[in-house]
């Protein structure tokens, strides 16, 4: 198994921790990377991914590392402290270099068969709406089974983390880490993406509102019948 994990933040806090036990839970070979230390560039807008190609962005260079571990992994973590109820900036800025790959522009059809985790902590709230803003972008690639795991530890520290709460954790990672294993070779889209792809087929065929993508999906064959999960 592969796993890329991509980190919201260049600490080792309290997140970054459960990520890691996630990780080392599943098992296999790692790829990590932290932002913004492996990646710190802000979209300006150009719009080169959506109207050129992806190779246009003018960061593309940068990217070309976490790129490549997603592609090849089974599995990809995104963590990431709460920061107002939301990612931290830098897993925002890095999810928006990905624009071009939505479902409504070029998917890579690898995303369709892997699965992605999306974990946060918070001392107080906030998780929820922290995974969502990761999760919304994976569905959007196209990943075929993503779960969101967040924990409101009470503590700042992951050191200060009560043990109480970090049996909780050890037990709910380990669940996890089994129902992600089980999945493994086997994964397909949900009904809500395979509905969505079909609606964008049907779009795509018809040339939809950017040239670059209708030839992308008439390449692939998808708007003619062909899916990239079967």
């Amino acid at each position: 198994m592969k796993i890329a994990m991509i980190h919201g933040q260049n600490h080792r806090g309290s997140t970054y921790h459960i990520g890691a036990m996630m990780a080392e839970k599943l098992g296999g070979e790692v790829t990590e990377f932290f932002l913004p230390r492996d990646f710190g560039e802000f979209c300006v807008g150009c719009n080169s991914c959506f109207m050129k190609a992806k190779e246009k962005c003018p960061h593309y260079e940068k990217l070309i590392p976490i790129n490549k571990a997603i592609k090849e992994a089974d599995v990809i973590i995104l963590t990431s402290p709460v920061y107002v109820y939301h990612v931290t900036g830098p897993m925002k800025a890095w999810l928006d270099h990905y624009g071009h790959q939505w479902m409504v522009h070029r998917p890579d059809e690898r995303m369709f068969t892997k699965q992605a985790v999306c974990i946060s902590t918070a001392a107080g709230k906030g998780t929820k709406s922290t995974n969502q803003d990761m999760a919304d972008s994976l569905w959007w690639w196209g990943v075929g089974k993503i779960y969101k795991y967040g924990e409101n530890i009470h503590a700042v520290s992951y050191k200060t983390i009560s043990e109480e709460m970090m049996q909780k954790i050890d037990k709910n990672t380990t669940a996890l880490a089994a129902k992600i294993k089980s999945n493994i070779g086997h994964v397909k889209p949900g009904l809500k993406t395979r509905m969505f792809f079909n609606v964008m087929a049907k779009v795509q065929r018809g040339g939809g509102r950017v040239s670059v993508d209708a030839d992308y999906w008439k390449a692939k064959g998808w708007t003619e019948g062909k899916r990239p999960w079967k």
